[in-house]
């Protein structure tokens, strides 16, 4: 496992910004966690997401808080989770990727007629998630214990 040392991309080429790191923080929403499993960085709906390394593709599909959500697992175990992601896949789980293939790209706030969505915002609007806006929350998990993200990426 490689620790900062640049061996992981980016997961958004050009949006650098972390608007809620990794660890304790205030709950943003109702039903998001007080303590981040991973780092949020805005971007608009729309925007590609690229692997930060090579692996399988193991899930894709709405996973409560993380919304519409594609798992990437490296040789190591790595399972790095993209989250609050556009329904509209065009990737499979099974698939085999490359770092810098694109994944997917930023979804919507807004998703309708997803069965189990217990999220919305004060409007009553049904989010992707437990979300205030469009962004990518990056996860990464070994041996179901969260990690920093920050501390993998270039």
């Amino acid at each position: 496992i490689f620790y900062g040392d640049g061996t992981f991309a980016w997961p958004i080429p050009g949006y650098t910004k972390i608007s809620s790191p990794f660890g304790k923080r205030t709950a943003p929403t109702s039903g998001a966690s007080t303590y981040h499993k991973g780092v949020d960085i805005p971007a608009p709906e729309g925007t590609n997401l690229i692997a930060v390394c090579d692996g399988e593709i193991t899930f894709t599909g709405f996973l409560g808080g993380g919304g519409y959500t594609i798992t990437l697992t490296n040789s190591d175990g790595l399972k790095i989770s993209y989250c609050h992601v556009s329904p509209n896949y065009i990737v499979s789980k099974g698939d085999i990727i490359s770092q810098g293939q694109i994944l997917g790209q930023v979804g919507p706030k807004y998703v309708y007629n997803v069965a189990g969505n217990k999220y919305s915002d004060s409007s009553g609007k049904p989010t992707n998630g437990a979300t205030t806006g469009c962004h990518l929350h990056l996860g990464f998990r070994l041996n179901n214990i969260y990690l920093n993200p920050l501390d993998y990426l270039q």
